[in-house]
């Protein structure tokens, strides 16, 4: 597709019509009427001068629809300067840095480690584990994960400073494959009111970084925070720069959510035209969800001639969330008749990591969530049940199969031995530390299977996830619990729960019995927190299914979240608003959006 230059200019009246009609506009800044015609000439036009036809449209109360002035022809587009390699899209997941950034989403470094092992058998090229400097516990995952990851590389964010560099190096640096991805504002905004620098300290600020980031590894990203809201001049010039310093990948993120995706196409191709030497580097792009248009906005990079794509499984991430992997990722592959890419992604394993994800975090997937949601491959008008059962492709672009759903339902029982569940543990990405650890977990698995008759995998991520919280070193732990409740009675809790190693007896009154359970939890513990969410899960479908349980407390700007799992859920709602007080007791990390 391209932009119909004859079109355009005849929906102003004309080329002499549409130049008086800027001229009055723009009288500092209006295009010639020469101008316009080069722009007809060649059937293009800049796309500062787009954006400010688009604005004047507005302005005469006739809004200008692009799509509309969009076409479909024969003619060879000039494509961006990209290494010959250039049909390959490079998959960055971001779920263990920016996916953690949701609320109350931090995990923990051995949720960390399960989820890095199943990004690696998704398939994932670049799994960015962390920010380094944020604190000792998320160099300390990241460095972990460096060591046991075989395949991807294994990335640390890194703000544009020494310090921040050189604790990224070091936490990458046992990793077969490393990378450091250094970054620094770039938008007149934040260099005015965030950084306080001028743009030429942006930029030597960015060269030093490459530069000492180069000291640990080959393999340099840099990044341009709030690019689709900068100067592309600007941005030509600093991306030169930092190629020259040693950057192998350029990522221009949309950081706040802003950028609409014909914008973002036009603006990685002129992006990538105008920096010398761009085909020594591959382009990335990173969308945010603020306006639903990650997903639109990274696929229109990638038209526009980025070969990375930087998400996170289920789109998690800060405010309205990421570029969800799942939606890239089927979209290149059901759409190749138009992309011709391809990606090293396994899609059989993006529903089991997309339910491990949505374990750890305690984020629920919304069932019209495309591709990973319940309702997905669902059918409830007969006219389309009727349409499937006669020919799948009448309603469906992709199999269930094809994205995991068929195959991530092992079934066990409480006749499989330990080996069974070892083997199957380690075909789910789990790796326990210990033979304790193992046996802990196979004396829960046999509890549980005494409750369920059958257990999926679903079941055994909860599981494990609920082992490793009660062998944490943790303030909380959960020991039993009474309820008494009765129609026309205020129900009653009785709890008991350990608080640093001595065991605490406690009851309370409420209007539920959930509500009785956190009250008597809070006679104890005293923590003033307000409750934010309480939400219930089912794991499985059937009425044996496991609940899983979120609560997210907020206190002073703190917002945690908790989960719990059981047959029963109010022992899951006891463990899941324990879970919460631990965390809540934690500090706060430092925010990779924070001054340099």
């Amino acid at each position: 597709m391209q932009l119909n230059i004859d079109r355009l200019i005849a929906y102003f009246g004309g080329v002499n019509a549409l130049a008086e009609a800027l001229k009055q506009h723009y009288p500092d800044s209006a295009a010639s009427t020469a101008a316009i015609y080069k722009w007809r000439k060649r059937g293009s036009l800049p796309l500062n001068q787009l954006q400010k036809i688009i604005l004047m449209a507005e302005k005469q109360n006739k809004p200008l629809d692009i799509n509309a002035f969009m076409q479909h022809n024969n003619i060879t587009l000039e494509r961006p300067r990209m290494p010959s390699t250039n049909n390959q899209v490079i998959i960055f997941d971001t779920t263990l840095r920016d996916g953690e950034q949701s609320p109350g989403a931090a995990m923990t470094k051995e949720e960390k480690i399960r989820i890095a092992r199943q990004l690696e058998k998704l398939g994932v090229d670049v799994i960015e584990a962390g920010f380094a400097a944020a604190s000792p516990g998320d160099f300390d995952a990241i460095h972990s994960i460096a060591e046991i990851i075989q395949h991807a590389t294994v990335c640390s964010l890194s703000r544009a400073n020494e310090r921040d560099v050189r604790k990224a190096g070091e936490a990458v640096a046992p990793a077969k494959r490393k990378r450091i991805h250094t970054f620094i504002a770039t938008s007149p905004l934040h260099m005015e009111h965030k950084l306080r620098m001028k743009p030429q300290q942006v930029k030597e600020t960015a060269v030093k970084a490459v530069k000492i980031a180069r000291e640990y590894t080959d393999d340099v990203e840099f990044s341009c925070e709030d690019a689709l809201r900068s100067d592309i001049n600007f941005l030509a010039e600093i991306c030169q720069a930092v190629i020259e310093a040693g950057a192998t990948t350029i990522n221009i993120p949309d950081t706040v959510g802003y950028a609409i995706p014909f914008q973002t196409e036009a603006f990685f191709r002129e992006l990538i035209q105008k920096t010398p030497n761009s085909d020594k580097v591959i382009w990335s792009a990173h969308c945010h969800n603020d306006l639903g248009l990650a997903v639109g906005n990274s696929l229109a990079a990638v038209s526009g001639g980025a070969r990375q794509v930087e998400c996170t499984i289920n789109g998690l991430g800060e405010r309205a969330g990421n570029a969800s992997l799942e939606e890239v990722v089927m979209a290149l592959k059901t759409r190749h008749d138009i992309f011709g890419l391809e990606t090293n992604i396994d899609t059989t394993q993006i529903v089991p990591t997309s339910k491990m994800v949505s374990t750890v975090t305690g984020y629920p997937i919304q069932p019209n969530k495309a591709i990973v949601g319940a309702n997905a491959f669902a059918h409830e008008s007969g006219i389309h049940q009727d349409g499937i059962l006669k020919c799948r492709e009448t309603y469906e672009i992709m199999s269930a199969e094809s994205v995991g759903w068929s195959t991530n339902r092992l079934t066990l029982g409480k006749l499989s031995g330990r080996n069974a569940f070892r083997t199957k543990l380690q075909e789910l990405g789990i790796e326990l530390d210990s033979e304790e650890a193992l046996n802990a977990a196979f004396a829960r698995f046999k509890e549980l299977a005494d409750k369920k008759r059958e257990i999926f995998d679903e079941d055994l991520h909860a599981l494990v996830s609920d082992e490793l919280e009660s062998r944490a070193p943790d303030r909380y732990k959960y020991i039993s619990l009474s309820i008494r409740s009765e129609t026309g009675e205020e129900p009653v809790a009785e709890i008991v729960f350990n608080l640093d190693g001595n065991e605490k007896r406690a009851s309370g009154h409420g209007s539920g019995p959930i509500d009785a359970v956190f009250k008597a939890i809070e006679s104890e513990a005293h923590s003033s927190a307000d409750l934010q969410l309480y939400s219930v899960n089912a794991i499985t479908a059937g009425p044996e299914s496991q609940g899983e349980v979120t609560v997210r407390l907020s206190r002073e700007g703190h917002l945690v979240s908790g989960q719990g799992t059981d047959t029963d859920i109010i022992v899951a709602s006891a463990k899941a608003y324990l879970s919460a007080l631990n965390k809540l007791n934690s500090q706060p990390r430092v925010k990779a959006q924070g001054i340099i």
